[in-house]
């Protein structure tokens, strides 16, 4: 019996430790970075609403949780001033290439011109975002105004 126990706890130990180095050598997927840059500016032709005074377009994949997230926060600004446009990776992948977007989600927020004036890679609240727009169509509107500054 007390052979038995040992033999048992033996088989355990040796499990336990076979178990610690499987996962010690079983690489670990990095988090997704926001990285890179995001397009100066636009073709406005390029996307819906091309009259709209703005543009909202948010690059996203479809495989992209927090991209369906951004969308859906980027599609409560539409309006008759602001078009929102999601180009989806797997459906514009042209787009994506165009504006050498190397992340998503990458939100841009455009004038009448396409001078991307506001920008966001990654998460995004809505509060931040909503904000952004309205300090992008009216100077002076956020506490916050360099919220969505683009980076170069």
């Amino acid at each position: 019996m007390v052979s038995e126990l040992l033999l048992g706890g033996g088989l355990a130990a040796a499990a336990l430790a076979s178990a610690a180095i499987i996962r010690r050598r079983r690489p670990v997927a990095a988090p997704s970075q926001p990285g890179g840059r995001v397009p100066a500016q636009v073709n406005r032709l390029d996307f819906a609403g091309p009259d709209a005074p703005w543009l909202v377009v948010v690059f996203s994949s479809a495989t992209c949780l927090t991209c369906a997230d951004v969308v859906a926060k980027a599609s409560a600004l539409r309006s008759a001033q602001v078009e929102v446009h999601e180009v989806e990776f797997s459906a514009a992948r042209e787009l994506h290439r165009r504006y050498a977007i190397g992340a998503v989600p990458t939100l841009i927020v455009c004038d009448d011109n396409g001078v991307v004036r506001k920008a966001f890679q990654g998460p995004v609240t809505a509060t931040d975002l909503w904000a952004a727009v309205a300090e992008a169509r009216q100077p002076g509107s956020s506490p916050e105004p360099d919220l969505g500054a683009p980076t170069a």
